[in-house]
């Protein structure tokens, strides 16, 4: 696969917010968790911004989600990787995909996908394979409507199991997904499995919010012959609405935490409190945290805050 197929390493781990805006205390405990499951097995760091959506990517967002990691005392090894400058990797992936048969082109819109699946005997959500087998003048048809096709990966609805560290046995039946979308963007997946192959990524620790896009990975793995790394989805915080926390819920990034007059180092306590990690109220810095940290003590369940919790205002 070219340059970016290093010796993976079993332990090396990442965190790749995407800088849409300022992290919340859920993202926050995602990287404080993927730091610590890599650190304690004495792996690397790395530390990755997802910024292939221009669109939604905020000047200075970036710099502000480092600040705040540095703040909790969280560091990474090498530069910081940009996906926006990694397009040609994508592209080589993509043309590999495409040379090997494994990708045709969709020109279904969205609303089209949600009528086709919710008719009588299709089964939500899954793409259901409208444009998989067209022909040739069914495609230049299509292509006379003006709306430039997607690229989805033929995965033939297979089955695809991996073990979770934190959730166990997992299986999902993988549709034909998207790995170039219409304006002719590397879509997600397809970017986050040649940068986690590139970065020698063994582990991904992530929220438990993404557990099904894994079986799609895995399969763009296999594919594109990448390295598989091992995966522990880590329970997400809700909102006391029993949503996943957003802005909505009140002081939820680390700058309104610091207005209701909490330290970092509060707020990195609080945060591992949260997973069990230190009794409330316990002053617990990194090198505490990684001395008694222990994947097991974990719960694959998300935690549900309080609206006392998330009060903009200091009591």
């Amino acid at each position: 696969m070219g340059s970016y197929l290093p010796p993976p390493g079993t332990a090396d781990g990442r965190f790749a917010p995407s800088p849409t805006g300022p992290l919340h205390l859920g993202n926050l405990r995602t990287a404080l968790l993927a730091w610590l499951f890599a650190r304690s097995a004495r792996g690397a760091s790395y530390l990755r911004m997802e910024d292939l959506d221009a669109a939604r990517v905020r000047p200075g967002a970036a710099t502000g989600q480092l600040e705040d990691l540095h703040a909790l005392g969280l560091d990474w090894d090498g530069p910081v990787l940009h996906q926006a400058h990694r397009l040609d990797l994508y592209r080589d992936a993509i043309g590999r995909l495409e040379a090997a048969g494994l990708v045709y082109p969709c020109y279904c819109s969205r609303a089209e996908i949600r009528a086709a699946v919710s008719a009588p005997h299709k089964s939500a959500p899954a793409y259901p394979g409208t444009c998989r087998e067209l022909s040739r003048a069914q495609r230049t048809e299509r292509a006379r409507g003006g709306r430039p096709p997607a690229l989805r990966f033929r995965a033939d609805s297979a089955t695809v199991a991996f073990d979770d560290a934190l959730l166990g046995r997992c299986a999902e039946i993988v549709d034909d997904f998207v790995v170039r979308r219409g304006d002719g963007a590397p879509a997600y997946n397809l970017a986050v499995v040649v940068d986690d192959a590139a970065q020698g990524v063994g582990q991904v620790v992530r929220g438990a919010d993404l557990v099904e896009t894994t079986p799609r990975q895995l399969v763009l793995a296999r594919a594109l012959g990448l390295p598989e790394p091992a995966f522990a989805h880590v329970p997400i915080l809700h909102g006391p609405d029993g949503r996943r926390l957003a802005k909505r819920h009140g002081a939820v990034t680390l700058a309104e935490r610091r207005e209701r007059g909490e330290s970092p180092a509060e707020v990195r306590s609080w945060l591992a409190a949260s997973v069990g990690l230190a009794e409330p109220g316990d002053a617990a810095d990194t090198a505490g945290l990684l001395a008694r940290f222990k994947p097991e003590r974990l719960s694959g369940c998300a935690t549900r805050l309080g609206f006392e919790e998330l009060t903009p205002a200091a009591a």
